[in-house]
């Protein structure tokens, strides 16, 4: 402190110059505080969120363009039957004999094993 004295700089000039120099250097450094925490959550909600619901919707497109007449379903309302009939976006399925339903393919939830319906007759 005594060499500030020989300068000619107070005390009181000489930490106002330093608390201004920080001050020139602390909002990039806030800026980057305050950044990490939004990009922090963006990636946690892609990969809990996002990344998992477009995988399921992946998997439930391949299996609507691999379903096949014969083939045994569980539609969205627990609906189960055998598909008869297939269109561009709706399937015809046969609940029991000689009673079918239209609905849409993307309300067939999953395909079942055959013979499962046999079974639970």
């Amino acid at each position: 402190m005594a060499w500030l004295n020989l300068l000619g700089i107070s005390v009181a000039e000489a930490a106002t110059a330093d608390a201004g120099h920080a001050a020139l250097q602390h909002p990039q450094a806030s800026f980057w505080n305050m950044i990490w925490l939004p990009l922090l959550l963006i990636v946690v909600f892609y990969f809990l969120l996002i990344r998992p619901q477009s995988k399921r919707t992946k998997e439930h497109r391949s299996l609507l363009e691999r379903l096949s007449i014969g083939d045994e379903v569980i539609s969205t309302g627990g609906i189960v039957a055998k598909v008869i009939r297939l269109k561009d976006n709706f399937v015809t399925l046969e609940v029991a004999k000689g009673v079918e339903i239209t609905l849409q393919k993307s309300s067939i939830a999953q395909v079942l094993p055959k013979g499962t319906i046999d079974s639970i007759h």
